[in-house]
């Protein structure tokens, strides 16, 4: 139950995530939709094509459809009173990718993989969607600027694995971890840490 209530919220972040980047495009009700809906399950599309859940997670549960849709419905009615727009985005998707690092991570080990993998998974769950919109929306993705992104999340998946072996209650497991790719994704921005880049300018 608490594994289905972190998707939902996850899904619900997002949604509201590609919603708002969406109107800030100026696209119409429909590109929205598109948007939110590709942001919310893109991300989760990948993860079970690739651990051969078929059909995809989504497509058997309507609840996410209706989600997704009542996301971008209180995003538009909400949308003048929702101040700050490029902090909302900034909030709302870095809830998201923390809490679909951590319901990726849960899929992989149910289907018995690697923690090593679990991790990868999560980390592709959380920013696969976020890629999707931002290409869409003809921006360069986040994940591939040098903005720490995928690391909080990989730092996230580490910290759940490392906690596994000290706690047994779950919930407590996916605050904690849930919390660190939150706080480093903050930290990160907030005091401007980036990984390096490989490019050096010629002399």
């Amino acid at each position: 139950m608490f594994f289905q209530i972190v998707d939902i919220l996850g899904t619900i972040a997002f949604a509201i995530s590609g919603a708002l980047i969406a109107m800030n495009k100026r696209m119409d009700p429909f590109g929205v939709l598109i948007i939110a809906f590709v942001t919310a399950v893109g991300g989760g599309t990948l993860r079970d094509i690739m651990i051969g859940i078929e059909p995809v997670s989504w497509m058997k549960n309507m609840t996410f459809v209706y989600v997704i849709i009542g996301s971008v419905a209180f995003s538009v009615v909400f949308r003048k009173r929702i101040n700050y727009l490029r902090k909302s985005l900034f909030l709302f998707d870095t809830i998201g990718i923390a809490l679909y690092t951590l319901v990726g991570v849960e899929t992989g080990l149910n289907a018995g993989l690697h923690p090593i993998i679990c991790i990868a998974l999560g980390t592709m769950t959380a920013c696969f969607g976020g890629v999707l919109r931002d290409v869409l929306c003809n921006e360069i993705p986040v994940v591939f600027r040098k903005e720490i992104y995928a690391t909080a999340c990989i730092l996230g998946g580490l910290t759940y694995f490392i906690l596994r072996k000290f706690l047994n209650d779950e919930n407590y497991l996916f605050v904690i971890a849930g919390l660190v790719v939150i706080i480093v994704r903050l930290i990160a921005v907030r005091f401007k840490i980036s990984l390096p880049s490989l490019y050096k300018k010629e002399d």
